[in-house]
């Protein structure tokens, strides 16, 4: 017999947290399908269902009515789509900005400043730069070479590229490196 989403959270409050399975199960595809429309990408979509229902079983005890427990869902999805997005944005900045670097730096006089920027890198910093650019695979292959998630494949190589500026920058005026900034 199925309970109602009012009875499934209740159980949850009452100590039953694995009540909150099966509204999972209820769930989980429509919010999916909802997100993958709202996001456009599979994978978004199913990292921002994933981060809702981790988001909603932890904020259970702040649902006020119970039996709206989808609508509830339904706008932590929202605001977790939208972090999703800025950071999406975000990102896509960075990697903008990265590849104006790299060609720049791959027009300079010097000799090999981007190669000897990304030597400067830490090893998990190189290791990810090295498999998207040089290789050039997807960062879902680069996490599965890795075998890291993409979450932190995707926020490495934000991290690189930042380091990555503030070398080559380093390296036209008196910035400090990247061993530098990594000592203070």
């Amino acid at each position: 017999m199925d309970l109602t989403d009012k009875e499934y959270v209740e159980h949850c409050r009452d100590g039953h947290p694995e009540d909150f399975g099966l509204l999972v199960e209820r769930y989980q595809k429509p919010l999916f399908a909802w997100l993958a429309g709202w996001v456009g990408d599979s994978g978004q979509a199913e990292e921002a269902a994933q981060e809702s229902f981790v988001r909603a079983f932890l904020s259970l005890n702040k649902l006020r009515k119970p039996e709206s427990f989808y609508s509830w869902l339904l706008g932590i999805a929202g605001r977790v789509a939208k972090e999703q997005f800025r950071a999406t944005a975000h990102r896509q900045r960075d990697r903008e900005a990265a590849e104006t670097m790299m060609t720049n730096a791959a027009e300079s006089d010097e000799p090999y400043p981007l190669e000897e920027a990304i030597a400067a890198l830490p090893e998990s910093h190189r290791q990810v730069i090295l498999l998207r650019y040089y290789e050039r695979l997807s960062c879902q292959e680069v996490a599965t070479r890795l075998d890291m998630p993409l979450g932190t494949v995707t926020k490495t190589l934000s991290r690189a590229y930042a380091l990555l500026r503030q070398e080559l920058a380093a390296r036209e005026g008196a910035q400090p490196t990247v061993n530098q900034t990594q000592s203070l």
